[in-house]
């Protein structure tokens, strides 16, 4: 075969897909990507031109730094507080599926419970951290309790609210076929739930990880917010700023991985846009 009949990179058939898919990841987050580099390369000149004590903020290459430093125990830290937040999501997640179910069935449940999870809310997890280390001790329970906390009211606020909007037509065709409420409950209710679930799983991801460090300042012998914890009476800022940039790239890949089980729990939710999503 000629050089000129060679066909162009990405118009091969086992390249088309995998050009096409870095194009759309390019297009989608490479600007942000862009902006953050910029925003970085300000703050190191900023920091620089203004002569900026590092305890107060250090330049990114102090961080860069810090991090280098310190990350024989990082590994450590970081590990226990993405155990809290996964074992913690998980419980909140369970629990919160398991309440919109009741919430959405039983009319009388919905119209006390409901209320009352809206009020629990409105309760800091600081202020719950110290009363669950003295109930539960200095262990990761406390920990992984107030990530479910903080995992299943969005979780059930979405999920009980789908299921209540599912449609009643659709729901009537499957009774009149025959269909008793097992089958309707998994041929109609948890598919339209289930858009609904993964939107509320998303925001619970996405404060999963800071929710473990809440809880890991009230006490804790290991985890990223002993390690924040140790930093500020320190006065190491730049050891701080290693910390949130590690939470940040947690969260960021916790609320990735939660996307990406939504498209392989329902893919049809991805359809419109071509599964640019």
């Amino acid at each position: 075969m000629s050089a000129r009949e060679l066909p162009a990179i990405g118009q091969h058939p086992l390249l088309a897909e995998p050009v096409r898919v870095a194009r759309r990841a390019a297009a989608a987050y490479l600007p942000a990507f862009l902006l953050l580099v910029m925003l970085v390369g300000l703050w190191e000149v900023a920091v620089r031109a203004l002569d900026i004590r590092p305890y107060i903020l250090p330049a990114p290459s102090r961080v860069w730094t810090a991090f280098m430093d310190t990350r024989a125990v990082l590994p450590e830290h970081t590990w226990t507080t993405l155990q809290e937040a996964l074992l913690g999501i998980t419980i909140g997640a369970a629990v919160g599926v398991f309440l919109a179910a009741i919430i959405a069935s039983i009319t009388l449940v919905r119209r006390v419970l409901y209320p009352l999870l809206i009020v629990s809310q409105t309760i800091p997890m600081i202020v719950l951290a110290p009363l669950l280390v003295i109930w539960f001790g200095l262990g990761m329970t406390p920990k992984v309790i107030i990530v479910a906390l903080i995992a299943f009211f969005p979780v059930v606020v979405s999920t009980s609210d789908a299921l209540l909007r599912a449609d009643r037509d659709l729901i009537a065709l499957v009774h009149s076929m025959g269909a008793n409420r097992l089958q309707t409950l998994w041929h109609v209710l948890i598919p339209s739930a289930i858009p609904s679930f993964f939107a509320g799983l998303k925001i619970a991801s996405a404060y999963a990880i800071a929710g473990a460090v809440i809880a890991e300042w009230v006490g804790a012998s290991s985890g990223l917010g002993i390690y924040i914890n140790r930093s500020s009476a320190a006065y190491r800022t730049d050891q701080i700023f290693v910390a949130i940039v590690i939470i940040a790239v947690l969260s960021m890949a916790l609320f990735a991985a939660v996307h990406l089980l939504s498209r392989w729990a329902a893919p049809w939710m991805h359809l419109k846009d071509g599964g640019n999503s």
